[in-house]
């Protein structure tokens, strides 16, 4: 599946189902912030418990009940990104623009969003 197919699928999963016309920071579009931060605490938590209980050792359960998760994550983000009017291809290949160059420069390490 093509991103933006998949951006495309997902609208009808949005409970507040119509964005404005305008980009603003309403009740829908905190709503689907705060869920991408909770889903990606649930997987830090899910990683956590590996850690704590199993020594690191990923099982081909633990992989199945991460990808549920990753795939909550993954809604959050095509559904973040349509509320500001973005594609998630538009993100992803920002992403990558941002990433070569900090490649060019040999600035993968390090901190800082400008680097």
């Amino acid at each position: 599946m093509k991103m933006n197919e998949y951006q495309d699928q997902i609208i009808k999963f949005d409970l507040f189902d119509e964005r404005p016309e305008t980009v603003l920071i309403d009740l829908a579009f905190v709503d689907k912030v705060l869920g991408l931060v909770g889903e990606s605490g649930e997987v830090a938590d899910k990683v956590k418990k590996l850690i704590r209980d199993k020594k690191g050792k990923i099982s081909a359960k633990d992989q199945i009940e991460l990808a549920k998760e990753l795939g909550d994550i993954l809604w959050y983000v095509a559904t973040t990104a349509r509320y500001l009017g973005l594609t998630l291809e538009d993100v992803a290949t920002a992403n990558i623009a941002k990433l070569e160059s900090r490649f060019d420069h040999g600035q993968l390490r390090g901190s800082g969003d400008n680097r």
